[in-house]
């Protein structure tokens, strides 16, 4: 079995339009058209059982909407066999009882995006919607690092991280890009062993910028194999998520890239599926 832990879709009549937008701004080709037919139909191509699709909330007026709409798709969405979270904004102010909905209509969690939402992950307002969602049972998952179209703030650092988990000390975070994207070597040295998870999305192997890109500086930032290989084994092969990305990084790709690693069978079903499966408790 394999489990996509981190991908996106966005609604059908406009999600072209979005993908291309994004692409543009993180100067990187979109390996599906953002729709959850495009998706699906990735999912065929790489063998991948199941994906987890991460909305984000670029403003609170989207919080109750969102959800609301991916309540409704759950059914549909699961016969796409993809399972949704919701989705939270820091200054959403009736955090609770959404994350309360969000429980009991079945999802199992949230994503939050400090970067898109402008706020560092050790913000009050981040670390009490965390909280609450742990207290919950939700499973938080959390951008982490760099993002790829926005390199003037590291909104959700490790230092950020180190301070959230010492002051919340949530249970089932998973923080995206292992751990911290394009920051490896602090997330080796302070943040690997952490009682967090990590995903694979978007951190190993070369990374294609769109051929009119004017700069091109990520590059060189996700890890080489051994390099991914050392700090997955450093952080705990139990705590590692699968996760592309999608639709920025090719699914089918991804699943080669990881399984032609010199991780042991053992190692590759942990990543592939069995701790997603644990998270979820199924």
């Amino acid at each position: 079995m394999i489990i996509d832990f981190h991908t996106h879709t966005f609604p059908d009549r406009s999600s072209e339009k979005i993908v291309n937008h994004l692409a543009h701004i993180g100067c990187i080709p979109p390996h599906t058209d953002g729709s959850v037919i495009g998706l699906f139909s990735s999912m065929k191509e790489a063998d991948i059982d199941y994906s987890v699709n991460l909305p984000v909330m670029t403003k609170p007026s989207q919080v109750e909407k969102v959800n609301s709409s991916l309540i409704q798709q759950q059914e549909y969405l699961l016969d796409m066999k993809i399972i949704t979270f919701g989705g939270m904004h820091p200054n959403y102010t009736n955090y609770k009882e959404e994350l309360l909905r969000l429980k009991q209509a079945g999802i199992p969690g949230i994503k939050l995006h400090p970067a898109y939402q402008n706020v560092d992950l050790d913000d009050i307002r981040m670390m009490r919607i965390i909280d609450e969602a742990s207290s919950q049972g939700l499973i938080t998952l959390v951008h982490a690092g760099i993002d790829i179209g926005i390199y003037d703030h590291n909104y959700s650092s490790v230092a950020h991280i180190l301070k959230l988990l010492k002051e919340v000390a949530p249970e089932k975070l998973v923080l995206a890009h292992m751990g911290n994207w394009g920051c490896w070597n602090e997330v080796e040295s302070d943040l690997a062993g952490a009682p967090v998870y990590f995903d694979t999305a978007f951190s190993y192997g070369p990374v294609t910028p769109l051929p009119d890109a004017p700069r091109a500086p990520y590059i060189s930032y996700n890890l080489h194999p051994k390099d991914f290989i050392r700090l997955v084994r450093k952080h705990g092969t139990d705590k590692i998520l699968f996760g592309t990305d999608s639709p920025w990084e090719n699914q089918q790709d991804y699943v080669k890239r990881i399984s032609h690693m010199d991780f042991t069978k053992e190692e590759l079903e942990q990543i592939l599926s069995e701790n997603a499966k644990k998270l979820f408790t199924i």
